[in-house]
């Protein structure tokens, strides 16, 4: 058997589109710093050499516009692929996403499809602030006839991206930033990973716990600690937010009794509300405890590492919670807990992990 390669995020996403590039013509990369030697954190490096400026289109600063252009692109037969560095840069286009990608299918009586994927990246640490570190996948999952994905392994970067690729529909694909470092498995070759749902990635049989993106990591790091002082963590990867299919949770919800969503968004109005409410709607009489989310607070992103220190969901944060709703004597957990801490402490605030260089 050949041994499995090992890719990090941002690697799997560049093998992706090479891949998807190659084997369907009609494919085409726009976006700013696409072609720039810094290529979009790695992720579009060497294309533009491979398949020139016709296919590799480097953009002014002008969101709106080439949103615009990609999405008649799109009508006329293309599958054009954006990329923006930060989710921040896509607020400016959003009418033409809302409006027109989202919409032409449905007002066409489905004689129009808009395959077009828009990859958006999530800033965190370096002092990156208000407006270049926003996780802003709520606006974008409240709108029907938009696919919303969140990939955080590297295998399901690639196939989700590829599968996203030869979708006939929009699809909105966000990248946290600190997620592009971790490694995985990689599967070599074309593969698809489903755009439709939730995937377990730990079993426990004490409480659920659902993330998102950078924070998966975050609540299976948790997860490990929890195990040493004897909690069952049920961890599953919310991985597609919409279309949103809550079976797997609700069925998880229903052996544990306990839920705890971790948003990589604001904890108000976020995907954790929505999950949570379709629980209670569903598996009410299964709970024992009211269901808890963590996420960001309600301001926006400070710069200043001493106040980042108290403003995002930590595994310990994540300990917590899950301490709480299983009610589990505070000496049991503190003795995994206070070791975790001991070697969080030893990284800056704003790095998650050694090998993380950033923040361009």
């Amino acid at each position: 058997m050949a041994e499995a390669r090992i890719l990090t995020v941002a690697e799997a996403i560049r093998e992706a589109t090479d891949i998807a590039m190659e084997h369907d013509p009609r494919i085409f990369v726009m976006g700013e710093g696409v072609s720039d030697p810094k290529a979009i954190f790695g992720t579009t490096a060497g294309l533009a050499e491979r398949y020139g400026a016709a296919r590799v289109m480097e953009m002014p600063i002008a969101e709106n516009g080439f949103t615009g252009i990609a999405i008649g692109a799109a009508i006329m037969g293309r599958r054009p692929l954006i990329v923006h560095q930060r989710v921040d840069f896509a607020l400016l286009s959003l009418e033409q996403l809302f409006n027109n990608a989202a919409k032409t299918c449905y007002v066409t009586g489905g004689h129009h499809t808009v395959p077009l994927v828009v990859r958006m990246i999530v800033g965190r640490g370096w002092g990156q602030g208000p407006a270049h570190s926003q996780s802003l996948e709520a606006l974008f999952a409240m709108v029907p006839g938009l696919k919303v994905v969140m990939p955080t392994t590297a295998r399901e970067a690639k196939g989700q991206l590829i599968a996203a690729l030869e979708d006939p529909n929009p699809v909105i694909m966000i990248e946290h930033r600190w997620v592009h470092y971790a490694t995985g498995h990689v599967p070599e070759g074309h593969y698809t990973v489903p755009l439709d749902g939730p995937r377990r990635v730990r079993e426990g049989g004490d409480v659920t716990i659902v993330a998102t993106s950078y924070m998966l990591l975050e609540a299976l790091r948790a997860a490990e600690t929890l195990n040493k002082a004897g909690i069952g963590a049920d961890v599953i990867d919310l991985a597609v937010l919409r279309p949103f299919e809550p079976d797997l949770i609700i069925e998880s919800v229903r052996r544990t009794g306990r839920l705890l969503f971790i948003d990589t968004g604001f904890r108000q109005f976020g995907i954790g509300a929505e999950v949570v409410a379709t629980v209670v709607e569903q598996a009410f009489g299964s709970l024992v405890r009211p269901p808890v989310r963590l996420g960001l607070p309600e301001h926006p992103t400070p710069s200043s590492r001493a106040l980042l220190a108290d403003f995002y969901p930590t595994a310990l944060s994540i300990i917590d919670a899950a301490a709480a709703l299983t009610e589990v004597e505070p000496e049991r957990i503190a003795v995994p807990r206070a070791a975790l801490a001991a070697e969080l402490a030893k990284l800056p605030v704003d790095v998650p992990h050694p090998t993380f260089r950033g923040p361009f």
